[in-house]
């Protein structure tokens, strides 16, 4: 709804500026505040309600109306850019379109609300952001431009991305086809291997984060939560507390652990592309700490549980992606890259399978170790090789053996 700042006791001002967009003619305004007005206070509620309530205007018209005196409130508080339209608000900063003056472009700003301007740790995160973002360079990153302070006005302004996000499709269509999700993990995959290369770790992927351009591309978003793998400091400083969003969290995030690395961007890629592929997040829950209980706790569904057309190779690859513990997960993004382009080309996977078949060999083993030790055995390893479990693990053996000649052969 409209601020205060644009209201009055008597409806005057708000009236005044609905006129002066043209949204109802002078006369039509004074009728309806004249009836608005004799209508008992307990019952007629704000002007603004009122009067969508009675159909003089709607409430697209009122949201628009509210970016547009958003916008002029800021006009000229930013040397350099002409303020045009609010595009996004969130609980860290507002987000406007502008004209970047001095190259007659079209950019996006944040601005830091000014409810967080005396809080210190809002203020240090989001000029981090803007420093993280300016070191990175990359197709698939939304590109940093400028950082800094205008009286009261923190801002920092990036490139302007026309589009969509993730989230908006899967708000709008539930799910993607497969396809089309490969497509835009492997473009997000290759933003996180830029940034780890970089040294740097997002810590917050997920569907509102990765935005898509009209030509398709896929650009990585809001690195306000990023922060460098050799920061100790900053690691020693946030431990204990979990950083990033319930849905997409990674476990070791949700420890706080301060050893983290970007194997945790592994993960929530791979509960992001779970999302895309599936229509479902990957753990539910009626409140986030029970969302993050499921992510240290629970088995992980297998997408193609969820979906089953869905290639065996994409469920693979999420279900490393997303494995608990880091080490059972790809141990960098270029090895994921490897094998999201194996699978886009009809391929198989072979990190995950080296990784599921190493897995399986353990689990083997200490089936076999448990069956020779059982009490009723009085000759374990003569009996062993009468056991199937026997053969399986040899097996496996094999088959790994197999894929790992083949890794190194590529």
């Amino acid at each position: 709804m409209v601020s205060n700042e644009t209201t009055s006791s008597d409806g005057t001002l708000l009236g005044r500026i609905i006129v002066e967009r043209g949204l109802v003619t002078a006369d039509e305004m004074a009728s309806s505040l004249e009836q608005w007005r004799k209508t008992a206070p307990e019952a007629r509620g704000s002007l603004t309600d009122w009067l969508v309530q009675h159909g003089v205007v709607t409430q697209g018209q009122i949201t628009e109306l509210n970016r547009q005196l958003a916008a002029q409130k800021h006009e000229g508080q930013i040397p350099g850019y002409r303020i045009l339209d609010r595009i996004g608000a969130g609980a860290m900063a507002s987000v406007f379109k502008a004209q970047q003056l001095s190259l007659d472009r079209t950019v996006a700003i944040k601005i830091l609300p000014r409810r967080h301007i005396s809080d210190a740790s809002f203020v240090q995160r989001f000029y981090a952001e803007g420093r993280a973002a300016a070191r990175l360079n990359h197709p698939n990153i939304v590109q940093a431009i400028d950082v800094g302070q205008s009286g009261d006005h923190h801002y920092f302004v990036m490139e302007m991305v026309e589009g969509h996000t993730v989230f908006d499709h899967l708000q709008k269509y539930n799910r993607y086809e497969e396809a089309e999700a490969l497509r835009i993990i492997i473009q997000t995959a290759e933003a996180l291997h830029h940034a780890h290369e970089k040294g740097f770790i997002h810590r917050d992927v997920k569907p509102k984060n990765i935005m898509i351009t009209p030509e398709g591309t896929a650009k990585l978003a809001d690195m306000g939560l990023a922060r460098q793998v050799s920061d100790r400091e900053a690691a020693e400083r946030e431990a204990g507390r979990a950083f990033g969003t319930p849905y997409y969290i990674s476990p070791e995030q949700i420890r706080g652990q301060v050893d983290i690395d970007s194997r945790c961007d592994i993960y929530g890629l791979g509960a992001t592309f779970y999302h895309m592929v599936t229509g479902r997040v990957p753990f539910d829950g009626p409140s986030p700490s029970m969302v993050m209980q499921k992510h240290l706790r629970e088995e992980l569904t297998p997408p193609d549980h969820r979906v089953p057309d869905l290639s065996a190779g994409v469920g693979e690859i999420i279900e490393v992606m997303m494995a608990k513990a880091p080490e059972a997960r790809y141990a960098t993004t270029a090895d994921l890259l490897e094998d999201l382009r194996s699978v886009a080309g009809g391929m198989p996977p072979l990190h995950a399978r080296r990784k599921f078949s190493v897995a399986s060999l353990a689990a083997l083993e200490d089936s076999v170790d448990n069956y020779a030790n059982a009490d009723h055995l009085s000759d374990p390893m003569s009996n062993i090789t009468s056991h199937p479990l026997f053969w399986i693990m040899v097996a496996s053996m094999v088959l790994n053996v197999v894929l790992l000649i083949a890794l190194v052969g590529r």
